[in-house]
């Protein structure tokens, strides 16, 4: 609890260093209201972490949505992987079907009535993101037979993130949506360490058509986690890290309807997952560090 206090406490010296320098009208909070919603169906190729032997890819198709409605922003999205159910890739024997994003924030300018804003930041948030399924590894136990290798413990991620928001106007990138949060696992009811995101929508160069080319990303990073509550390989490693992350950048062509385009991402020590993670003696464990290829096509609605 300490964490979100910490981070509350901040929250509340912006607002009152900054209430006072703009005098923008917050009255009529629904004025910028939007929505929007597209489906989007991908393949990713070295999704990390991989399991050792692992098949990384897979197919998938993703809801993906959001927008503002009075004091909340919302992004989010619905995941559900290898449609076909293909005996191929890595979303196979058994792997989770599904895996959800919320991250709904709430507007400390809306809230309070004031413009918050100074310098290049817009808008101030208090940001909240819940991550739900997909599966995951969360540790290992000794097998049945004990001359056979430890079983890997698998269960859905339900992870939430508190904290404060800020739109930042970033040169070049534009609005840019930053949030740094306090990490609270809902599994083992434990705060541990702290996420620093960042996500922006660039678009770079129209056609006569009006369909235009897009630079967008987003970049996930953690930081002071607790590396002993994972435990320790077969080779006296720590399971996890104490940082770790992502960090996506994706190229894309709009037009209304439809767009399609290619993302790299690059992961270190994703989940703060250090590398051979819950290897054994046979086994080689999860590979964290590396890149990931992503290949979408999307309809909107």
């Amino acid at each position: 609890m300490k964490n979100v206090k910490t981070l509350a406490l901040a929250a509340t010296a912006v607002a009152a260093i900054s209430g006072n320098a703009f005098a923008a009208d917050r009255s009529d909070i629904y004025a910028t209201d939007y929505k929007w919603m597209q489906f989007n169906a991908m393949y990713s190729v070295d999704e990390h972490p991989i399991a050792d032997g692992a098949d990384a890819h897979h197919n998938y198709l993703e809801m993906e949505f959001g927008g503002r409605k009075g004091v909340v922003d919302l992004y989010g999205y619905v995941d559900v992987f290898n449609l076909g159910n293909e005996s191929s890739g890595d979303k196979t024997d058994n792997a989770s079907k599904i895996f959800m994003k919320f991250a709904p924030r709430f507007s400390l300018d809306a809230i309070t009535g004031k413009d918050l804003s100074f310098g290049p930041v817009q808008e101030v948030y208090f940001s909240t993101l819940y991550n739900w399924g997909g599966g995951g590894i969360t540790g290992v136990r000794q097998n049945d037979d004990p001359t056979k290798d430890p079983v890997a413990i698998a269960g859905d991620v339900n992870m939430s993130f508190w904290g404060v928001g800020a739109d930042v106007m970033v040169p070049w990138l534009g609005k840019t949506g930053m949030n740094l949060y306090a990490t609270y696992d809902l599994n083992t009811k434990d705060w541990n360490g702290y996420q620093f995101s960042a996500n922006w929508f660039k678009p770079f160069y129209f056609f006569d058509n009006k369909s235009f080319l897009s630079f967008q990303g987003y970049v996930d990073w953690q930081f002071a986690m607790d590396e002993d509550v994972s435990g320790l390989n077969d080779f006296g490693r720590t399971n996890k890290s104490s940082e770790g992350g992502n960090a996506f950048f994706g190229l894309y062509w709009h037009s209304d309807n439809y767009a399609v385009g290619y993302g790299a991402k690059y992961y270190n020590k994703v989940y703060g997952l250090n590398n051979q993670a819950f290897a054994t003696e046979n086994w080689g464990g999860l590979d964290s560090t590396g890149w990931g290829h992503y290949f979408t096509a999307t309809y909107k609605f």
